[in-house]
């Protein structure tokens, strides 16, 4: 009895053993039917559609991610027929600009100079290109006395779009020659003045608690202001979270993040490698630069050379084949004994335009070269400068000047820029600064505060309460 009982048990055991297996591998040949049958239909589909002809991209290729704010000039190549230099405009625009133009240089004898201006302004807008309306807007601002910079640069502009050996290529030329000294005059004061600041900014002690707490902000500054001139939506307080507390910030993107992160990572690399380096700038400190900026974003891109074409509004960089051979002169000329007497603001200036104009990598072109122009700067004795995010219309304007023969406006903007920074770090590292307060380093802020406020009544309504601005008001 005992022994039936046994051997009924092991059968019922021996039965549920065979149910569990033939449950699995019914279970596993499912799944692997339901695996072949989704593969031989994409495979099936990918024959079908290799005889198709698809007029548009795939989607996933046609998001940009840093130089979508940019419009460059596209470069005249050996390669491609030159563009004839005459204007581009339509003959019903160049007609309206003429007129125009005629009725601003009446206007402009009879000294109604407010409305001559405006008409000359109009005539601009109808055709940039011209050369008439180059030259006569040039000498109208060059009578007036205000502006001999701007119509210096227009008659640069004339010379470029004029035919040569014309007469409104001579006449260009003449203005040209009168504007350039008067114009070299106020550069070099500019750089002057900058050096003025430099020993100001020099003879702060290093140790001073508001040096420290100076450098500390301008550091933060100069991540926020740096990745939002790429479009970066982060705001300055979000860019000091995640550097100080390294915390993610709700309802922004990973690739925000981690373009924070990449600009840090790459500014700590400078910091601690080199600023003090003994020697050359070589093409692996530039790669090794690149690789921190995006190797938070693209790690398979970041530190390599492009090997593919890119294209950035109306500019088409160098193609990949020569990108080797023009680092290497651009490496050559960086380290050249002709740039030791250059100074270093121009010097800055011109690699960081030269390298952008390159494009070397396929992304962070732009933040790359800002970090080589201040590697320059801080080799000699500058503190990294800040081109603010509100200015990335005007500082791409001037690399678009840059790209059309004149590199001066370039260079005068990253002059202005080294001169603010400069006044910023002064005016946070003093004690009782007279005169109404400075926001360092040009934050947003400084749109709260009419320039016709005293920066002490303003504060005294926050203290005490009350209406402080047309929409702002403080409750006790």
């Amino acid at each position: 009895m005992i022994l039936l009982n046994q051997q009924e048990h092991s059968a019922k055991r021996h039965s549920a053993n065979m149910n569990k297996s033939l449950f699995l591998l019914v279970f596993f040949s499912g799944a692997c039917v339901a695996i072949f049958s989704v593969l031989l239909s994409d495979y099936i589909r990918t024959l079908r559609d290799q005889g198709r002809f698809h007029p548009l991209p795939d989607i996933a290729h046609l998001s940009v991610i840093e130089e979508k704010h940019v419009f460059f000039k596209r470069p005249e190549t050996e390669l491609e027929p030159q563009r004839p230099r005459e204007v581009l405009e339509t003959s019903a625009c160049e007609a309206e600009a003429l007129k125009t133009l005629q009725v601003a240089v009446k206007s402009q004898e009879k000294s109604h100079t407010s409305r001559a201006h405006k008409l000359f302004k109009h005539a601009m807008v109808l055709c940039p290109k011209h050369p008439e309306v180059l030259i006569r807007f040039g000498e109208f601002l060059e009578s007036l006395g205000e502006d001999v910079v701007a119509a210096d640069h227009l008659f640069v502009r004339a010379i470029t779009f004029a035919q040569p050996e014309s007469h409104e290529h001579e006449r260009a030329l003449a203005n040209r020659r009168r504007t350039s000294v008067m114009v070299e005059e106020i550069d070099r004061a500019t750089l002057s003045r900058i050096n003025d600041k430099k020993r100001t900014f020099q003879r702060i002690s290093e140790h001073s608690a508001a040096m420290k707490r100076a450098k500390s902000e301008a550091y933060i500054h100069h991540i926020h202001h740096s990745v939002g001139i790429e479009g970066n939506t982060m705001t300055l307080a979000q860019t000091r979270s995640i550097l100080e507390t390294k915390l993610a910030v709700a309802g922004k993107s990973i690739m925000e993040h981690n373009e924070v992160l990449g600009l840090d990572s790459a500014l700590r690399y400078i910091n601690q490698t080199l600023v003090d380096k003994v020697g050359e700038i070589t093409l692996q400190d530039i790669l090794e630069i690149h690789k921190r900026v995006i190797g938070h974003v693209d790690p398979i891109e970041a530190g390599i050379i492009r090997r593919t074409q890119v294209f950035v509004g109306d500019y088409v960089p160098p193609h990949p084949s020569h990108i080797d051979l023009l680092m290497e002169k651009f490496i050559d000329w960086l380290n050249s004994s002709e740039n030791l007497d250059m100074h270093a603001v121009r010097y800055a200036a011109l690699a960081h335009y030269k390298l952008v104009y390159i494009h070397p990598f396929v992304d962070g072109n732009g933040r790359t070269s800002r970090l080589l122009m201040n590697l320059i700067l801080m080799q000699s004795g500058y503190p990294p400068i800040i081109i603010r995010k509100q200015d990335r219309l005007k500082y791409y304007q001037a690399l678009v000047t840059a790209n059309e023969g004149d590199i001066r406006p370039f260079v005068r903007f990253i002059a202005e820029c080294t001169e603010r920074t400069l006044d910023a770090y002064v005016s946070a590292t003093q004690e009782n600064p007279k005169g109404p307060g400075l926001v360092p380093f040009g934050e947003e802020h400084d749109s709260i505060i009419s320039s016709s406020e005293e920066s002490l009544a303003y504060h005294e309504q926050i203290i005490l309460g009350g209406l402080v601005g047309n929409n702002i008001s403080v409750e006790l």
